[in-house]
C-alpha cells in the first residue's frame, strides 16, 4: 500500500512555486511520462497547467486533473489491459 500514500512535493508551474499532494503511484506515472518525453516532471506539470489555462481558463482541482491525466496516459498505453481487467 506504499503506492497509495500521499506525498507532497514543491513544484514550479510556469514559474510559480506551489505544493502538489499526490499518491506515490501518480508521482511514479508522472516520472514515466517525463522520462518518455525527455523532460522533468515540473515541465510536464507546467505544460498541463498551461494547456488547461489556455483551453478552459484554469481548473479548481489541479491534483484531481493530474490524476485523470495519469489514468488517461495508462489507458492510451494499454487500453485493452485496463478496460477489460
Amino acid at each position: 500500500m506504499m503506492l497509495a500514500e500521499p506525498h507532497s512535493k514543491s513544484v514550479r508551474l510556469n514559474g510559480l512555486a506551489t505544493c502538489l499532494r499526490l499518491e506515490k503511484v501518480y508521482w511514479n506515472i508522472l516520472s514515466g511520462i517525463a522520462s518518455s518525453n525527455e523532460c522533468s516532471v515540473n515541465t510536464v506539470l507546467s505544460h498541463i497547467d498551461r494547456e488547461v489555462h489556455l483551453r478552459y481558463g484554469g481548473v479548481k482541482n489541479f491534483s484531481g486533473l493530474i490524476r485523470v491525466v495519469c489514468v488517461a496516459h495508462l489507458l492510451k498505453a494499454d487500453p485493452v489491459g485496463i478496460t477489460h481487467a
